[in-house]
């Protein structure tokens, strides 16, 4: 999750020439990637991450699976406001991640015309809470959203409880609901993540009865959480696309091949043009 190494490996994998790139974690690490697949022509594919700068201006080298950190936090903002919760605060990783969240919060708030109640930062791969905590504490806001990865968003949620911020948290998908979680154990009660795939838990869709199977015939050697299922959908759609391409696909075809993909995934629908790469819109709420 550092966008130096991320650039470094990506001239690795360029030299080797390699077909697509696919799956990479994270905002500012695929900021570090584009001008370097851009040159090279490769496909990029599915990156973990909602952020805008990623999808506009259009790029028809990228691909996105996942929808938008516009369209969760828009989810969670109108979420709260259904519920009568007008102060609303952020917490954001200090860089390209967590201030696409920012946006994406402070856009939702200003369609129901409400200010943003506060906002403070965290670095990147710290847990160092403790200024943010007492800035937005002493804001007083109801609810928190918090745009940070799993580490410094647990601590924020503990320390914050400590000092006696009773509203409620809720975290954007990049965080990872499983390693949230796992991080929080009993303090993760009534934390709110919103979800970019359906549940991997509630087996009444298809695709996540296809995709329990799979883990399972590959012999249980990968947890099911949202993040995996991210992972497993992402390469479905790869994996058509491909297939669309052809016995001898180029990166040309490929591309062309994706973008005729207008299907249902197992109740999971994903829908690419020539003039839009961003496959679907899909986001609902869970709570820890």
């Amino acid at each position: 999750y550092e966008p130096d190494r991320c650039a470094e490996n990506t001239r690795k994998l360029l030299a080797d020439d390699v077909f697509a790139l696919f799956g990479y974690v994270g905002t500012p690490t695929s900021l570090a990637a584009v001008p370097l697949f851009n040159q090279a022509k490769v496909p990029f594919f599915a990156p973990f991450t909602g952020a805008e700068s990623l999808r506009q201006p259009f790029n028809r080298l990228v691909f996105h699976v996942r929808a938008s950190y516009y369209d969760e936090t828009a989810l969670i903002v109108r979420q709260l406001v259904n519920l009568g919760v007008k102060k609303i605060a952020v917490f954001h990783q200090n860089d390209a991640y967590g201030k696409a969240g920012l946006d994406g919060v402070n856009k939702a708030l200003a369609e129901h015309k409400l200010p943003l109640a506060g906002a403070a930062t965290v670095e990147r791969n710290s847990v160092d809470v403790a200024a943010a905590v007492e800035k937005l504490v002493a804001a007083k806001p109801d609810a928190v959203v918090q745009i940070a990865a799993y580490g410094a968003s647990a601590a924020f949620v503990r320390a914050a409880r400590k000092a006696g911020f009773g509203g409620t948290f809720y975290n954007v998908s990049f965080v990872g609901t499983q390693a949230l979680a796992d991080e929080l154990g009993k303090d993760g009660a009534g934390v709110v993540v919103s979800q970019v795939v359906p549940s991997p838990y509630q087996p009444s869709r298809q695709i996540t009865r296809e995709f329990l199977d799979a883990i399972k015939k590959a012999g249980d050697k990968v947890q099911p959480n949202y993040s995996s299922m991210e992972g497993y959908l992402a390469a479905k759609v790869f994996a058509e696309g491909l297939r669309r391409a052809g016995g001898r696909p180029t990166r040309d075809s490929l591309v062309t091949a994706l973008e005729s993909i207008n299907d249902d995934f197992g109740g999971y629908r994903v829908g690419f043009a020539s003039n839009n790469h961003v496959a679907s819109r899909f986001v609902e709420l869970s709570m820890l």
